[in-house]
């Protein structure tokens, strides 16, 4: 896999897909309708995973694609593909909070190793250069062109109290618990991927999930946080989250930025 041909074309088709969302967003109503397993799906989901999947089966005909709106039709692809999240947050979409992205990552024996994290709502947009390092992306966010990056890594945590980000619309009892086993200095929330993108930046230290999540929600998130040197992993025996998994749904995992204490249930 050449990374220098991957990366621009997941930018670039992450940018195009953020329009096609915006469009809907912006929009006065749109439908909303249920899946098979009772999550919300909307016309901005379909309309990013058609642009998406289209523009990568174009580039890349010989990997493995898997996203979350054509996951049922897969067979299990092995432990190197691409794999999409069109619209991360549909939750936080139909409530126009903005915290919403589109998520585009490769996999490679079974570690997300490049990846695209883009927040059309918010004008951010983070990712793997083509030698792993992560960035964030300023400017005018042109398709075709790349403008200004800045290297992003992750801060240095002092365990005597943290900065913990959690998720906006998954949040219970058993997190809150969790985070209790932490000296905490102060939380935030924040909804989709975005939230291994605060750790990256440094912005956080700690990302606890204690709920389901599927891999096309946290491949290019990971990607990310790993590229500025943050780690994500399993939450009951701390060992690196893997993907390729049968079904495609991931443990409890943390996220977080090396140096942090991790405590288990």
């Amino acid at each position: 896999m050449s990374y220098e041909a991957l990366v621009p074309v997941m930018r670039r088709l992450a940018i195009e897909a953020g329009r096609v969302i915006l469009q809907v967003y912006d929009a006065p109503d749109f439908e909303v309708r249920s899946k098979s397993d009772a999550s919300p799906v909307t016309e901005a989901d379909e309309a990013a995973d058609a642009l998406i999947s289209a523009g990568l089966r174009e580039a890349f005909p010989d990997l493995m694609l898997v996203t979350e709106e054509q996951a049922a039709s897969h067979a299990q692809t092995g432990d190197t593909f691409l794999i999409v999240d069109p619209l991360d947050g549909t939750k936080e979409f139909i409530q126009r909070r903005g915290d919403f992205t589109v998520n585009i990552a490769l996999v490679e024996d079974g570690v997300p190793t490049r990846g695209v994290v883009y927040a059309p709502a918010k004008g951010r947009m983070f990712y793997t250069l083509p030698d792993g390092q992560s960035v964030e992306e300023t400017g005018d966010l042109d398709p075709g062109r790349a403008g200004p990056v800045t290297p992003i890594s992750v801060g240095f945590p002092d365990n005597r109290g943290l900065m913990v980000v959690a998720s906006k619309s998954h949040r219970d009892q058993a997190t809150d618990d969790y985070i209790a086993a932490y000296a905490v200095r102060d939380m935030t929330s924040a909804g989709s991927s975005l939230k291994f993108c605060l750790v990256a930046t440094g912005e956080a230290d700690l990302y606890p999930r204690l709920g389901r999540t599927m891999e096309w929600d946290t491949a290019a998130g990971h990607a990310v946080l790993a590229g500025a040197g943050g780690q994500v992993v399993r939450l009951d025996d701390h060992k690196p989250l893997t993907y390729g998994k049968p079904g495609y749904e991931n443990p409890f995992f943390i996220a977080h930025a090396p140096g942090v204490l991790l405590r288990s249930l």
